[in-house]
């Protein structure tokens, strides 16, 4: 992208009815590493692939617990998904010492769906150049909920977003039909083998770059790192490398745009002058270290 006479504020329309620091701000968010999102009736998972800066670095933080019943995925800007978190903490938190009781993840989903929103109305803002997947569990059962930079919030029942992302939406795409009954180590072995399909053929997951996260019925949020991950990381090893679901070397279908299945209810996917930011297309930058 490059800069042009509608881009010097989030205020300004372009005349193709654009608002170009959205649209960066989205670019932003496809950028950022990799991380998927699925549910089944009994539980919600989220797995992230962190990225070290270089070699001297340690890998960033891409999971954050919010309430015993959600934990937040980040995809973008480190430093705005963190902003996020501690906002989403903190409505948790409200709500808990109002109500004595935790929070709707509907309700959570509409507090943080005004924050992004407002950010691309006021002169002098900008907005959050990151996306989060949402997991959590309430009375309506399990939820994924995704946020884009433009303030669009849809609940999905599986979902993909960043760098690369497209491989992952396509496998999730292929085996939505799977998800809603199977156990949780399996929804977690179908969420490892999406997000292996963003990586490279030369690059694999292992406890250094992977984190995993789950929520559901009797089950606090729980996030696993460094040897939490091994039970989970032998399985994915034991299971033939993939590209969006299928052999390396068979038959490949073309990948769909969007995020993995209809955002639930067979809502529209979100529309307006902002593009979509449900993930990366084909042609996916490279990751950068977000």
């Amino acid at each position: 992208m490059f800069r042009n006479q509608y881009d010097s504020d989030v205020t300004v329309w372009s005349p193709q009815g654009r608002l170009h620091q959205v649209d960066y701000a989205v670019e932003a968010m496809k950028q950022g590493s990799a991380t998927v999102g699925l549910k089944s009736a009994t539980h919600a998972v989220v797995v992230a692939l962190k990225r070290a800066q270089n070699e001297l670095c340690s890998h960033q933080k891409k999971i954050f617990e919010i309430d015993t019943h959600a934990g937040v995925s980040i995809a973008g800007l480190l430093s705005d998904g963190r902003i996020l978190a501690r906002f989403c903490q903190t409505e948790c938190a409200d709500w808990r010492w109002d109500y004595k009781s935790s929070i709707p993840i509907n309700k959570l989903a509409d507090q943080i769906q005004l924050k992004l929103q407002s950010n691309t109305q006021h002169y002098g803002r900008r907005p959050f150049g990151v996306g989060l997947l949402i997991a959590g569990y309430d009375k309506d059962g399990t939820h994924i909920i995704q946020t884009e930079p433009s303030g669009e919030v849809a609940g999905m029942y599986a979902a993909s977003i960043g760098a690369r992302s497209q491989s992952a939406r396509t496998y999730l795409e292929r085996h939505m039909s799977e998800f809603s009954q199977v156990p949780l180590n399996d929804l977690v072995l179908h969420a490892l083998t999406a997000l292996r399909d963003t990586l490279p053929a030369e690059e694999n997951l292992n406890s250094e770059n992977v984190s995993i996260a789950y929520v559901g019925k009797d089950t606090p949020f729980t996030l696993l790192e460094k040897e939490g991950l091994t039970p989970h990381l032998s399985r994915l090893d034991a299971k033939p490398r993939t590209l969006g679901g299928q052999p390396i070397g068979g038959p490949q279908d073309g990948g769909a745009g969007g995020a993995a299945g209809a955002p639930q209810g067979g809502a529209p996917a979100p529309q307006g002058g902002q593009r979509p930011g449900a993930g990366a297309g084909p042609q996916d930058p490279q990751p950068m270290d977000h």
